[in-house]
Order: C-alpha cells, then structure tokens, then sequence
C-alpha cells in the first residue's frame, strides 16, 4: 500500500498551506493553516500526537511536521506535498519575472515608434502604466497596446469610417467599437495629443474620432493650397492649376483628393499650420506664388491625405508652425504621418526671433530638437507663425526662384 495513501482526507489544508509556503521562494520555519473543522483538527492532532486539539487556525512547525512525516511515511513533507498537491513554484521568481517582463514592458511602450515621433504622447504612456496590466499580464497588455498603437499610426485618417478604419487595421470591424479596451486607448491618446479632456460621453467620443479624421464626410474636409501643381489631370490637379494661374488659393475637399494620382509633383512645399500665411503669400506673390498648402490647425483628413499623395509624388515636404505647445504638436503629428521635415522649428530658431506674446501653454517634447520644448518653457513665451511670415516667405522666394508678380 502506497504509505501517503494512509494520511486521512481532513489533513488537505495542512498539504495546501504547506505547498503555499514552500512555494513562496522564501525561508520557511512555520505554517499557519485554517480555519479548520473539528474532524480537520482531530486529524491533525492524531498526526502531530498533540494532547488536545490545536485549535481553528494552528501554526505548525515545519522541522516537526517533518519528523513526524519521515517517521511515519517515510518522506519529509516537501515531498509528501509535492505528491499530493503538485509540483512546488517559486513566487519569489515569479514576481521577479513578472517585474522584469513589466519593467521591459514600459521601456518598450515608451521608446516605441509612434510614441518617440509625438512625444506629446508621454502623458499617456504614464497613464497607462498607472493603470496598471490588464488582466494583470503584461503580454495581454503589450498585445493590446500593439493594437492601440497601429490604430495611431493610421490618424489623422483619410476619412474613413469607424468600422472600416478597424477592419483595415485590425481585422475586425467591431475592434474599436464603443467600450472596447482599445478604443479607450486610442482615445485616451488622442486627447492627451490634443490636449483636450478624455471624452465622457457618446457625443464627445464622436467628435473626437471626428477631429482625427474618422468618419468625415467628403465635403467637410478641406485643405487650402496655391501655387502647387502636380502632374496629371485628375480634378484636383484641374482645381490646383486653375487657381494658380489665377494666383488664387485652391480648396480641395476629400472627395477630390481620394481618386487623384500623381506620377510626380513639384520639387518642394511649403506646409504652413496658419490659413493666414497662405493670404500673405498671395497678396505678395498673385500669380506667382511658391508651392505651398497649409494645414489649418490641426490637419484634417483632407490636408493629411493631400500631403502623403504630394510625398507619394516625390515632393519635398517643409513644415513650419506656431512656436507654442500646440503648435510643436501639429508640428509632431505632420512630421509624424507625412514624409514633411520641420523647418526653421528648432530652439536656435526659436530663440533668435522669441520676444512678447501669449503664454506657450502645456509643452511637449519633438523629436527633431530635444531642447526645443526646454527653451520654450524656460521663455514661456509664443512666437507666433505670422509674426515671421514675410521673412519665411522671403526665403521661400529665392529658394523657388519666384518673383512678387
């Protein structure tokens, strides 16, 4: 007869505390085990040869349950419990495997592509780690976060339908439905990039997705642009050279845009954040305004959509923005989603025309000029675009080759 098969039933606590202490990765010397019932605690005192029963929640002395167990089966109770319970873990282990799959986890969110080319979103990544793993498994969180972060590589979008922009992303077209832990994440992302609150209802949580360019309509979207024209002949290189030669300012929806296809465009554009620099350029240059298109603030899906197709078409992309907290944050997500490369937007820029103005507001780091947000904050002053448009046009003149018409 198996020699473990003669210890009672009612001694099960006793193997379940014991396998959980040993399993502790830690010194062991004494087990507390309950509550137990009066047959469980019988057992125990039959076991131990105790005068009296030990009471609901004994603590038993290891070195003694040993000899007891030695004595009586022949097998100290690692072994007795390792039998009758399974295998031994160490949570000492565990838990420094599970800090270093943690701490490896956060290093990687944040040095992670999207988040190193809009540094704006460091408050998220802090966020996020406050929060905590979900389901308390960093690989679950580090596949949800995968999918979060895909879902902020495609924004702003090309206008796309909530449904459809999940189905070519994720697979799935109900992966960013309402209430979804992704949907959280990606929202939560986009207020921090646009410094906004986190949406609290249905309403907010539209218009959201609606200033990232999911679901706008093909007439709402507009991008404004003069002096650009591409080859071809599709409707908007037909809106964009008519406009030129008229030295007028082209508004292209995303109807316009999503069908057009360039084989080539002009050497270099100038991408302005302010509507107001646009004007400029064309009271000082009519007809012979140099190749730029602006942004209007925050890109919309139009303005996006418009600069990937001028960089598709091998055209040199130059940014220039306000030099305030939003505007190094337009400046990021341009940067980010576009082939454009900043210009005159570093700290030696910055603090060369720096003067009066408004405050700059909450500050976020940009890739191309670490310091950049650091001298910002030290002067806390903006700069705003149009306070440099006529020199910045001026230099956009010679370099085009253009002459004021």
């Amino acid at each position: 007869m198996e020699p473990l098969a003669k210890l009672p039933l009612e001694l099960a606590p006793l193997w379940k505390a014991v396998h959980s202490r040993l399993s502790s990765g830690r010194p062991v010397s004494r087990v507390r085990i309950g509550p137990l019932n009066s047959r469980q605690q019988a057992a125990l005192a039959d076991l131990l040869g105790l005068p009296r029963l030990p009471g609901e929640r004994p603590s038993i002395s290891l070195a003694v349950l040993d000899s007891v167990l030695i004595e009586s089966v022949g097998v100290p109770a690692q072994e007795v419990v390792t039998r009758l319970v399974g295998p031994l873990g160490d949570r000492a282990v565990d838990r420094e495997h599970a800090a270093a799959q943690r701490e490896e986890l956060w290093a990687w969110l944040g040095s992670h592509p999207i988040v190193r080319a809009q540094p704006a979103l460091a408050p998220w990544v802090r966020s996020v780690q406050r929060a905590g793993l979900a389901g308390g498994s960093a690989p679950r969180t580090r596949d949800e976060l995968i999918q979060a972060l895909r879902v902020l590589a495609e924004l702003p979008a090309s206008g796309v339908p909530l449904p459809v922009l999940a189905d070519q992303v994720l697979g799935d077209t109900h992966s960013l439905d309402e209430g979804t832990r992704c949907a959280g994440l990606v929202q939560r992302a986009l207020a921090t990039i646009y410094d906004v609150p986190p949406p609290a209802n249905a309403q907010e949580r539209r218009a959201l997705w609606e200033r990232a360019g999911v679901a706008d309509d093909e007439l709402s979207a507009v991008v404004l642009a003069a002096g650009i024209q591409p080859a071809g002949n599709d409707v908007a290189v037909r809106i964009l050279r008519v406009c030129a030669e008229a030295g007028q300012a082209a508004a292209l929806t995303l109807g316009h845009l999503r069908t057009a296809e360039w084989p080539s465009g002009p050497a270099d554009v100038w991408v302005f954040e302010n509507p107001s620099v646009l004007a400029m350029a064309l009271a000082r240059f009519g007809r012979h305004c140099p190749p730029i298109a602006v942004t209007s603030g925050w890109p919309n899906s139009a303005a996006i959509l418009f600069l990937q197709k001028l960089g598709s078409a091998g055209t040199r992309l130059h940014y220039h923005g306000d030099f305030d907290g939003e505007g190094l944050r337009i400046a990021a997500a341009v940067v980010a989603r576009t082939s454009a490369a900043p210009w005159h937007m570093t700290s030696a820029d910055y603090l060369r025309v720096v003067s009066h103005g408004p405050p700059v507001g909450r500050m976020s780091d940009v890739p191309w000029d670490t310091d950049l947000a650091t001298h910002m904050a030290d002067k806390g002053i903006t700069v705003p675009e149009e306070r440099i448009a006529a020199e910045l046009l001026g230099e956009i003149a010679d370099l085009a080759g253009e002459t004021a018409g």
